[in-house]
């Protein structure tokens, strides 16, 4: 079993800046990816930021050049957000796919609302 521990999240207001946090733990013999996404309400759940094993990041349009994520171990991601938007507000849930079966994980959400 894998478990998936978030940090960070609560209230802004808008052009401020947040950080999550992401630790995963348990049976991993591989991280593939993980990555953020949020659902905000009466909308379905979106990506938000991903990084591969490799490095390699892709983002939401709307996040772009805002957002960065990153990683400082094999098993604990990170979502900086900068000039935060009201509607960035949303649930954001971290993500994990692992070991050789891509296995998909989810972590519990962690609310974020940016007050206008």
């Amino acid at each position: 079993q894998v478990q998936l521990v978030k940090s960070g999240g609560g209230l802004v207001q808008a052009g401020g800046s947040l950080r999550l946090s992401c630790a995963a733990s348990g049976t991993i013999f591989s991280i593939n990816a993980m990555g953020w996404y949020r659902q905000a309400p009466g909308k379905q759940r979106e990506l938000v930021a991903r990084i591969t094993s490799g490095g390699g990041t892709n983002y939401a349009d709307s996040v772009k050049g805002r957002f960065t994520i990153s990683r400082d171990n094999a098993r604990t991601v990170y979502l900086q957000m900068n000039n935060l938007r009201p509607e960035d507000t949303a649930v954001y849930y971290c993500n994990a796919n692992v070991n050789a079966a891509n296995i998909i994980y989810w972590g519990q959400g962690t609310q974020v609302t940016v007050s206008s």
